[in-house]
Parts: structure tokens; C-alpha cells; sequence
């Protein structure tokens, strides 16, 4: 006896759509918070110096310092004319670079930083926050320090990267394709995190990835959904960030370069001095950052650059706290700015020593 089909079921109506915001697109953006034409030119002369001294041309030590992110402008702006100066000082030794996150990638759920959620009370307002931000990077920028940025959120790059000298891809995206594939279109050298359980293998692919051309999906400077050809990051390269355990020790960057040229990838490392390699303890950076001096000054030449998460004032805060004070991180706690500069110095020693050892 033949089989009956059952009636197909209706389709539903698909469910209606939350409440939408228009953004501006980058253009209109840029347009409204440009970058100088001088200010510009530095941000290129930047990316070039920061690929010299990944690739060993320039003997200097890459420092990427700042907040874990920025939650209040006028304070960060403070942060980075106090970093402009110490990087004027320190410039024989030190390639000195701003961190100016904007986003924040998270486990589950939290703030999710300063562009979706520029207010600090859960209510996302993307519009707000991009011209917020953007506003942010160009002063920023035009202190004439370098600036670096955790990108995210592949659809909101073209907003920022003009801006950017050195990027990150973060341990919880490094093996996402997006993110890869948005890396080789990337115009700046672009450090691969080793993910959080502290494998450096999916870091390591992710850099071969990035240095190939791929054709990914993109916001165009009008705002409409486009297509890129990407030609290859020559600049990605390998950021030790720790994980159940710390990677910073001499042992660990040296795992890192076997793993590195068994890939056949060049040694360029740059370690973290927070996340697991801290313990996420800010009061443990120093200790990080004087066993990576001592490596430095040894002669490590594969050892490019430092991370430093460091701001104002010392600690953290939540940022549903009612009345959040702007010189203090509301996410990871950060060294404040009078235990941060010590440790500028050291490091500025340890290249020195090691430029003298011809590493």
C-alpha cells in the first residue's frame, strides 16, 4: 500500500527584526573625523618601522603598551601624551606603540568595549560608539605615536584600520577564517595570539594563512557589502600570550621558534606580558617583563617585541559600577602609568645591550 505524504507545513513568516540603527558608512566617517594629511603619512612610516623591526632591519624592541581598553577618551588621550613622551625619550631603543582597543572579544558575555558600547550600561549603540571612537584614534594618532588595535569584528575594519600601525587577531578568533582572511587584506603587520588553552599550532597556521591572498566579503567605503582581493600579509607573525600555564620563559620562546621554522615561518616573536603569562595578575607583569629583558639583553633576536597592559591608575573596576572612574581599566586591571615607565626603561636597556651583541 503506497505510503502518504504528510501536508507540507506552511512556511512561517521569519521573525521580526530588532529595532535597526543606521551606521554611517567609512566614508562618512572619515569624512567627519579625517585624519591630517601629516598624521596620515606618519601612520605609513609607522607600518614600515614596525615591519623593520619584526624583520630584524631595525634593531629597536617593539613596545606595545596602553589600556586593555579604552573606556573613556579624554583619559586615554591623558595615558597617550604621557606614552608620546617616554616614546621621544626612549626612541634610540624603543619602537613604542599605543594600545587603542576598541573591542572586546568575549567567552560568554561582558562589556563588549568601546565602539558597541560606548555608554558602560549594557545598551549597545554601534552609531554612537564608531564616531566615538573614530573620533578617538585620529587625536590619538595625532600625538604621533603608533597606534594598535585587536580587530574583532571583520564588518566594522574599514572603519579603523587607516588609523592602525600594528593589529591583533586574539587568542579566541586566531583560528576563525574571517579573521585570517581579513588579516592578509590588513595594511599593517597583524600579531597571531596563540589561543587560549596556550597551542601556538593554531597561531602558526594563521600566519601562513594571512600571508596568502584570499577573496573575502568586506564593508565598502560607501557602506555596501563588497568584495576584496587580498595580496598577502608579509608581516604576520607569532604573539606569545600564555594560556593554563605561562609562555614568556626562555624554554617557551624557544619551543616557539622550532615551531615557527619547522613551519617555515621567520622567528619573529612578540610576547605579552598580561593575559596567562600574568596569571591575569597585573601585579606579575613586571616579573614577565624582567625575565624578557633578561632574554633581550642576552642577545634573543628573535624576541621583536613586548605587550604591556598598563593605564593611569593601578587596578580595575566593573564597568556597571555608577559612576566609573576614567583613569582606571573596567576590564583586564592595568599597571598604572608610575609603575609602567620603570619598566619602559628596562627594556629600553635590554635592547641596547643586545644591539651591542649585534642581535
Amino acid at each position: 500500500m503506497p505510503r502518504r505524504l504528510a501536508a507540507a507545513r506552511p512556511l512561517s513568516s521569519p521573525a521580526p527584526l530588532a529595532e535597526a540603527h543606521p551606521l554611517p558608512s567609512p566614508a562618512e566617517l572619515a569624512a567627519a573625523h579625517p585624519l591630517s594629511g601629516a598624521t596620515a603619512e606618519a601612520i605609513a612610516q609607522h607600518r614600515d618601522t614596525v615591519a623593520a623591526v619584526l624583520a630584524r632591519r631595525d634593531p629597536r624592541l617593539l613596545v606595545v603598551v596602553g589600556p586593555c581598553s579604552v573606556h573613556d577618551t579624554s583619559a586615554a588621550l591623558e595615558y597617550a601624551d604621557l606614552l608620546a613622551t617616554a616614546a621621544r625619550r626612549l626612541g634610540d631603543d624603543l619602537v613604542i606603540v599605543l594600545r587603542a582597543y576598541l573591542e572586546k572579544p568575549r567567552t560568554i558575555t561582558g562589556w563588549t568595549g568601546l565602539l558597541a558600547a560606548p555608554t558602560l550600561d549594557g545598551k549597545g549603540d554601534l552609531a554612537t560608539g564608531l564616531r566615538l571612537g573614530r573620533s578617538f584614534l585620529t587625536e590619538a594618532a595625532a600625538t604621533g605615536l603608533p597606534l594598535a588595535y585587536e580587530f574583532v569584528d571583520p564588518a566594522l575594519a574599514p572603519y579603523v584600520a587607516d588609523t592602525v600601525s600594528w593589529a591583533a587577531i586574539g587568542a579566541r578568533t586566531v583560528a576563525s577564517q574571517p579573521h585570517r582572511h581579513l588579516a592578509s587584506w590588513l595594511p599593517m603587520p597583524v600579531g597571531m595570539k596563540n589561543c587560549v588553552s596556550g597551542r601556538l599550532d593554531t597561531a602558526v597556521a594563521a600566519i601562513q594563512a594571512a600571508a596568502h591572498a584570499h577573496t573575502l566579503p568586506a564593508v565598502s567605503s560607501d557602506g555596501r557589502l563588497t568584495t576584496l582581493q587580498s595580496t598577502g600579509n608579509p608581516d604576520a607573525h607569532l604573539v606569545l600570550r600564555g594560556g593554563p600555564t605561562p609562555n614568556y620563559d626562555k624554554a617557551s620562546v624557544a619551543q616557539a621558534r622550532s615551531a615557527l621554522t619547522a613551519a617555515g615561518l621567520p622567528q619573529r616573536i612578540v610576547v605579552d606580558a598580561s593575559h596567562g603569562n600574568s596569571g591575569k595578575d597585573h601585579n606579575r607583569q613586571p616579573t614577565v617583563v624582567a625575565d624578557l629583558a633578561e632574554q633581550i639583553s642576552q642577545g634573543d633576536s628573535s624576541l621583536a617585541g613586548v605587550m604591556i597592559e598598563s593605564y593611569l591608575s593601578d587596578g580595575r573596576q566593573d564597568p556597571e559600577t555608577a559612576h566609573p572612574r576614567p583613569d582606571l581599566s573596567v576590564t583586564d586591571a592595568c599597571l598604572s602609568w608610575s609603575r609602567t615607565a620603570p619598566l619602559l626603561d628596562t627594556l629600553a636597556l635590554a635592547s641596547r645591550r643586545r644591539s651591542r651583541l649585534g642581535g
